[in-house]
């Protein structure tokens, strides 16, 4: 495998060598070539002090188990008592303990941004740092603080690794990070502001969000009906199949497996992860009916690629299908120089009965989403295996009518994704906005009771709005 880069922009001002009041030698990243300022002292507010987080925070390694200690999970939105949704192990004797107030940040790369103070006593799986305050630091201000990009840029340039994904920052690394900090009233003065300006903004996102949902809500009603009652008056009989209801008297009812010709099932060995090569589609890349490129991007080699595709090559329009984690999200294969992970199987119609195209629209419905639930398996993330998609029903349209299904759905997402793109073009900015708003706010860069006597937020909101049309 291919070694990842040091994360360090390589234009950065070199460092003072001495002088900043921080006891003992501090490391550098390794990788880095030279000493490099830090991303989070470039500047220094008139003030503030010069720490390393090690001065700020004690880790806190007890183990305990989570029979004692209540499961939780670190996520972007901070710490939560543990999802039903989160992947489980064997192994709950050996946790690390939370204490209420305590800061915990996911170690790995591939969860960047999850961490944030701790409400609740419990446990955390080992791949977590738990970090006890000092007091030379206000636990809301610390939340705050590292929950900015700025810091999780810092805390990912400390890291090690072999590729982006199973890139990991330890604590021994960590607790070198230099950090400027106010003293404790005005800590307390900007997590206060943060608190109560940052809500507001939430919030505006949430009512976007709604509407976002309310708009793919119309998308699934409409699938809904055309894929099981058809796209004009039909006459109707029951199906006897609970969960299609009444359908088309002239429309085919069978099991699902004679709807398709083959199928390639990818679970099995995980395929080497590089930095560069053949891109890797996983279960994250698969959604809402379409391969999203930018979610996650893994690579995997070519000689891997090779072993994957011996079991079936692609082709455009073939099916895709996501196993578990998340089950049943579907998505058509729009390129052919791709490898797929594990938890994906690939579904090729059988062209006498129906097309790629609105075997794909089936499959998004509600009532086939229906049936996957009702015969999958799992305690926590529910999963099903393909052998037992054979107990599944299709519906099978005359092929007239799959193609006018499959034109009245495109037409209607080309209009419903007209109503989205402003109002998540501006919930993106929004979001822009956010996190730049907290990095200056945690580095000093902006006067907490100057902003908000002039309302800036209130302008800045209205800016966006204005700019986005939404």
């Amino acid at each position: 495998m291919a070694r990842a880069a040091g994360r360090s922009s390589g234009n950065l001002p070199a460092a003072r060598t001495g002088g900043d009041g921080v006891p003992g030698g501090l490391a550098e990243p390794a990788g880095v070539e030279g000493r490099v300022m830090d991303i989070m002292t470039r500047t220094q507010p008139a003030g503030w002090q010069l720490y390393r987080l090690g001065q700020l925070f004690d880790e806190r390694k007890e183990k305990v188990s989570d029979k004692d200690f209540r499961p939780l999970s670190v996520t972007m939105q901070g710490i939560v008592p543990q999802l039903e949704t989160a992947a489980k192990t064997d192994d709950g004797d050996n946790r690390k303990l939370v204490r209420a107030g305590d800061y915990v940040i996911n170690s790995r790369s591939d969860r960047k941004g999850s961490g944030g103070i701790s409400d609740y006593d419990g446990s955390v799986s080992l791949i977590s740092i738990v970090l006890k305050p000092t007091r030379a630091i206000y636990p809301r201000f610390a939340h705050h603080l590292l929950r900015s990009p700025a810091f999780q840029e810092e805390f990912y340039r400390w890291g090690h690794g072999i590729v982006a994904d199973l890139w990991t920052t330890r604590y021994a690394d960590m607790k070198n990070i230099r950090l400027f900090v106010p003293d404790l009233p005005t800590q307390k003065a900007i997590a206060d502001f943060l608190d109560r300006e940052t809500a507001r903004i939430d919030l505006l996102i949430e009512k976007k969000q709604r509407l976002v949902e309310l708009v793919a809500e119309k998308e699934t009603m409409t699938r809904d009906t055309f894929t099981v009652k058809g796209v004009s008056d039909n006459h109707l009989m029951p199906s006897g199949v609970e969960w299609f209801g009444d359908v088309p008297s002239h429309w085919v009812i069978c099991r699902f497996n004679r709807l398709i010709s083959s199928k390639v099932d990818y679970r099995g060995r995980t395929p080497e992860k590089v930095d560069e090569g053949v891109f890797l589609v996983t279960a994250r890349n698969i959604r809402n009916g379409v391969i999203d490129y930018e979610r996650s991007q893994e690579y995997t080699t070519e000689a891997d690629w090779a072993a994957l595709s011996a079991r079936g090559l692609p082709e455009i329009g073939d099916v895709l299908f996501t196993t578990e984690a998340p089950l049943g999200q579907i998505a058509q294969v729009d390129r052919t120089d791709v490898a797929f992970a594990q938890r994906i199987i690939k579904f090729r119609a059988n062209e006498a009965m129906v097309s790629n195209d609105y075997l794909a629209q089936f499959m998004m419905s509600s009532q086939f989403q229906r049936s996957l639930q009702l015969f999958s398996s799992g305690s926590t993330a529910a999963g099903i295996k393909s052998e037992r998609m054979a107990h599944l029903f299709g519906l099978v349209p005359p092929k007239a009518e799959q193609a006018a299904i499959v034109s009245e759905m495109r037409e209607e997402k080309r209009k419903l994704g007209g109503l989205i793109a402003p109002i998540q073009g501006s919930i993106d900015r929004l979001r822009e906005f956010r996190a730049a708003f907290i990095t200056a706010a945690v580095t000093g860069q902006i006067d907490p009771e100057n902003w908000s006597r002039r309302g800036t937020t209130d302008r800045r909101l209205d800016q966006i709005e204005a700019e986005m049309g939404a």
